[in-house]
């Protein structure tokens, strides 16, 4: 209704409005359009027939500097900083708009077999012609390659670019390969265009994770076997070198390029040759020519440059971004039309530390956590963008209809809390004989006052604000909890490395794993499995340092199972752990991406109910199967 509404009060504005304001390549100034040679004739007829002056080619910064409008897609909140590199087996490249591998892989220059779709679960061919399958064994997986897929230099994509893919992430120990070696054995060209990957076998000739097998082919890229050779002949086979290596040469297969970089934005251009054009993948180009993200310094000039109409997709943090619409007028709008806006897809949350005093009693975890007020987290810090705990009961899934069909919900229902519980959280501590003893207002374990530290990095507003409302919960019950805000760089450090300090990071904010093919078991693995507690250098999860071996098994079992009222109990059973023992509590649910879109260029951006099918989820237009909104756009003004 928001798109109909602004686009009849905002008609005859229009054409002022993309005359005048046009956006452009930086945040601060307003590219002109490209004009066309003066056709005027001369004052008087030349008696000899001119020179014909040779026309001036523009370079690539000439032309980014001052990009067609209607020919470019403008992009914020993926790209913070310069890129550092082109390679695609490099885990350091800081390439937003190129080069993210993972469960909705980016694939606007490399390409998955496999689009991941957030929204069905499913996954969707893209260099893979046709479905995978499974042996009767499930224990090797085959697909087949496009017969039209094609490399930028005009090769076709092979199953041995498959095969060497792999080989490559193994040898030079990539993230990729240290990820999924555990996992997969290896990856076989049967055949110039089928694709065999066998997964390891644990002691009785079973998968070890068949969940993880399958997740990789719409998680990781397809790279040349040409082009890593000649890489590898390049750095001499030397690993940090292959790592490091700013890979200007890379092949590609997808659909946009490297156009131009610098410290201020990064531009691709459409490769008009791209081999999906092809009927037997999406039959036509993309829309737009160009894809060019400014790089803004903070969350508040990407929201300039949006409201400017400066920004066509909008992948950041938008405070009351219902304000743009509303009270401003302005033709912006989410993919949802009401709160909260965009689809929740991953649970930021609350860690205990288990090592300090008392909240190795869970009595007092729960207290907490029922006292927290989640409707201020969601009101004040996420500003609306996100679902509730009443609209969607908290579990250990995210609120997508697939996940949520996982469990059973009236198995845990009086497990379930929605927050500012304080009564209920009295009655708790008190039933535990957690009691102020000594009149100061503060309970006490064994004695001992109950005193902990919040925290979360400083400068991350939308977690500073939930970690003040966790703070206010404690004094409500008589728990003393005071907030601090160390610096990314030392926060970091401190929760990925095992043992937690006993003060100072009791109670800690990390993140958690949003949408994808393995979830939620991926999510429920990171946030609850032993195999994370207590180590070092931990990235994944369980930071807090629980351990529960019931846990521990149906976690090992869920991804070898079929029967789908076998996994459902599975989860249901997990979920009613997670809510009994109160390990860490989810503050709020986040969008997998924040997507807010500018209508006053482009249209037809993905929306609840537009009608796509498959329907295509607000991911940017770039990552897994959103990248089939790129084929939809249309220019509001031809």
């Amino acid at each position: 209704m928001k798109r109909l509404t602004w686009f009849l009060s905002a008609l005859l504005m229009l054409s002022m409005l993309l005359a005048s304001c046009a956006p452009a390549a930086t945040p601060t100034a307003a590219p002109p359009e490209p004009t066309a040679a003066p056709t005027e004739a001369p004052a008087e007829a030349p008696t000899v027939a001119p020179t014909e002056e040779p026309t001036k080619e523009l370079s690539a910064a000439e032309i980014a500097a001052a990009l067609p409008r209607k020919e470019t897609l403008y992009f914020n909140g993926q790209q913070w900083g310069p890129v550092v590199c082109w390679n695609p087996y490099s885990s350091s490249c800081n390439n937003a708009m190129a080069i993210a591998q993972g469960d909705n892989a980016r694939v606007t220059m490399f390409e998955t077999p496999y689009l991941y779709n957030m929204l069905d679960g499913k996954q969707y061919p893209l260099l893979a012609d046709g479905p995978w399958s499974w042996n009767d064994t499930m224990t090797e997986l085959t697909f087949k390659i496009k017969p039209a897929a094609r490399w930028s230099d005009g090769t076709p994509v092979t199953a041995e670019d498959v095969a060497y893919t792999w080989y490559a992430h193994v040898k030079y120990n990539t993230s990729t390969g240290a990820s999924n070696k555990d996992y997969i054995e290896t990856i076989e060209a049967k055949d110039p265009q089928t694709v065999v990957i066998k997964a390891k076998l644990d002691e009785n000739g079973k998968a070890i994770n068949p969940l993880i097998v399958a997740a990789y082919v719409s998680s990781n890229y397809v790279i040349q076997k040409a082009w890593t050779q000649k890489l590898e002949e390049r750095v001499g086979g030397d690993a940090a070198k292959f790592l490091t290596d700013p890979a200007e040469d890379v092949v590609y297969s997808g659909p946009y390029h490297k156009f131009y970089t610098d410290e201020t934005k990064v531009v691709l251009v459409r490769d008009d040759n791209y081999w999906g054009q092809d009927p037997s993948m999406w039959g036509k180009l993309p829309a737009p020519k160009y894809l060019a993200h400014v790089i803004f310094k903070d969350n508040a000039a990407g929201t300039t440059a949006l409201k400017a109409g400066e920004v066509d997709v909008s992948q950041q943090f938008n405070s009351n971004v219902q304000d743009l619409w509303l009270k401003d007028g302005l033709p912006i709008s989410t993919y949802l039309p009401e709160p909260p806006y965009n689809i929740g897809a991953s649970l930021p949350t609350a860690f205990y530390n288990l090592r300090s005093y008392g909240l190795d009693q869970v009595a007092v975890r729960k207290a907490i956590a029922i006292a927290v007020d989640y409707d201020t987290i969601v009101a004040n810090a996420m500003t609306n963008q996100s679902a509730t705990f009443k609209q969607v009961p908290r579990s250990l899934m995210n609120p997508t209809p697939g996940e949520q069909a996982l469990y059973d919900h009236d198995a845990v229902k009086a497990l379930q809390w929605e927050g500012n519980d304080i009564e209920g959280a009295k009655k708790l501590l008190d039933e535990a004989g957690i009691v102020d003893t000594d009149g100061d207002g503060w309970r006490e374990y064994k004695g001992k006052k109950l005193q902990y530290v919040a925290t979360c990095p400083n400068g991350w507003s939308d977690w500073q604000a939930a970690i003040e409302v966790v703070a206010a919960a404690g004094k409500k019950i008589g728990i003393d909890i005071t907030t601090n805000y160390p610096e990314w760089s030392v926060y970091q450090t401190v929760v990925t490395n095992w043992p937690l300090p006993e003060t100072g990071y009791d109670i800690f904010m990390m993140w958690s794993a949003g949408a994808g093919p393995t979830m939620p078991w991926g999510r429920i693995r990171n946030l609850l499995s032993s195999e994370f507690a207590e180590t070092t250098n931990n990235w994944t999860g369980n930071w807090g340092g629980y351990k529960n071996p019931e846990v521990d098994e149906l976690i090992k079992k869920i991804p070898t199972m079929t029967d789908q009222e076998e996994i459902k109990k599975a989860y249901t059973r997990l979920v009613e752990i997670y809510l009994t023992d109160v390990p860490s509590f989810t503050l709020m649910y986040r969008p997998q991406s924040f997507h807010t879109v500018y209508e006053g260029v482009w249209t037809n951006f993905p929306h609840q109910g537009d009608g796509t099918n498959p329907p295509v989820p607000p991911l940017n237009l770039t990552d897994g199967w959103s990248i089939a909104g790129l084929y939809n756009l249309k220019l509001v003004n031809p």
